[in-house]
């Protein structure tokens, strides 16, 4: 048996431990201090138990005064954490909408889920807008901006400026072909305005596009097309440019600017008469109040669907099988189709209507038509597609004075 010193054994202590004995011991630290923590939860947990049955069972002179809402600033972390498990116990869910409606009216437009999840915009602080308070702009024009209560309908105005300032007039297009930016094409056109000469230019890139208009006001002669690249984009250096010469060129760029624009819409639009508080009650309207009617004219045009040429929104065009007729229209060069529910088939013995529910739960948007005060919970109608509700109630329906209330929700 060999002997050893003490500071051989010294030496033999210090020296580093295997890799994997390090880890083991690290994950053996972690797990005791979870089992710790589970440990005094559960501890926690029991007692707290036990103070709420001593606390119920004292009378009100004797029982503590309720904690602070804010932690003071010389509370210890432990005390911290043990107040929140006591307000995450103590959590108060939203009422049900049940209960909402059994107090009686007046209802707001639309109340919160049980347990959260929506944000609802205040109707009461938010103007109505009128036609000369809204705006639709596009990116470039930039300068314009609705009034004190309107809304803007925004365009990015990049993704359209070859067809607005280009296709069909005179211009010029380029491209270059680099290691870094891969393929580059640049469009030219000379523009005069208000005896300003201006040149209006595209780059693309596989990365952005950008576009501006440069004034030539103080140069003596035109700048070369790199140059001209390079005011917009610093990275482009060095390059040089060839013109496009295949004669269908123009359709071809103005077919990928607008790769990504969208100029179809469908919505749902879902009629809710008064004290109906669920998905089968509202699915399973077959009737249009004059209200409702106005309400329709007043998004679109009563279509016909057979045979139907524009923006059909799935509905069936051929056969029936998705009613007869719908609501359409064109709101700025965009094709909207509206899922009226009253106008989707309805199916006898079937309380979720899922003939309707197929294209309205597949929408993104939908509005809730209300023509009673009846409040609206967002996930009333389960879907995995519709997050955001656009509820209307009217007033002074089918007169001259007839208003509307407005209120978003959304997820």
């Amino acid at each position: 048996q060999s002997h050893s010193t003490p500071w051989q054994r010294a030496a033999t202590m210090s020296e580093p431990e295997p890799a994997s004995r390090v880890h083991s011991k690290k994950a053996g630290i972690r797990a005791a201090v979870i089992l710790i923590g589970l440990l005094h939860k559960s501890r926690r947990q029991k007692e707290r138990k036990q103070e709420l049955l001593t606390i119920s069972n004292a009378s009100v002179g004797e029982r503590p005064p309720s904690p602070p809402r804010t932690a003071p600033p010389t509370m210890k972390s432990a005390e911290f954490f043990d107040m929140l498990e006591r307000m995450q116990d103590d959590y108060i869910p939203y009422p049900r909408i049940e209960e909402i409606v059994e107090k009686g009216g007046p209802y707001s437009l639309v109340i919160l889920p049980q347990f959260g999840g929506y944000w609802i915009e205040d109707a009461e602080n938010v103007g109505t807008p009128t036609s000369s308070d809204s705006s639709y702009y596009e990116e470039e024009d930039g300068g314009l901006s609705p009034g004190t209560f309107g809304y803007k309908l925004e365009c990015n105005g990049t993704v359209r400026a070859y067809r607005k300032h280009f296709l069909g007039k005179e211009h010029l297009n380029f491209y270059c072909t680099t290691n870094s930016l891969g393929n580059l094409i640049l469009s030219l056109k000379y523009e005069e305005a208000e005896g300003q000469e201006y040149l209006r230019i595209i780059l693309r890139s596989r990365t952005k596009t950008l576009h501006d208009r440069i004034s030539l006001a103080g140069l003596s002669k035109l700048p070369s097309v790199p140059q001209i690249a390079k005011l917009l984009c610093d990275d482009v250096t060095g390059l040089k440019f060839y013109p496009v010469l295949y004669p269908r060129a123009s359709q071809l760029i103005v077919t990928y600017d607008e790769h990504e624009v969208n100029n179809t819409f469908k919505f749902g639009v879902i009629y809710q008469k008064f004290g109906q508080i669920s998905e089968e009650d509202l699915f399973g309207n077959n009737e249009e109040s004059p209200a409702f009617t106005e309400f329709l004219n007043l998004l679109g045009d009563k279509i016909e669907l057979l045979d139907f040429k524009g923006f059909r929104g799935g509905l069936d065009v051929a056969h029936g099988q998705t009613g007869t007729d719908s609501v359409y229209t064109v709101f700025r060069e965009k094709e909207i189709m509206f899922h009226v529910s009253t106008k989707l088939p309805y199916t006898e013995g079937d309380p979720q209507q899922l003939q309707r529910k197929r294209h309205i739960g597949n929408d993104i948007v939908a509005a809730i038509f209300q023509e009673e005060n009846t409040p609206f919970v967002p996930d009333m109608i389960a879907s995995n597609f519709l997050h955001a509700y656009i509820v209307v109630q009217v007033e002074n329906a089918c007169t001259d004075h007839t208003t509307y209330k407005v209120t978003r929700s959304s997820s």
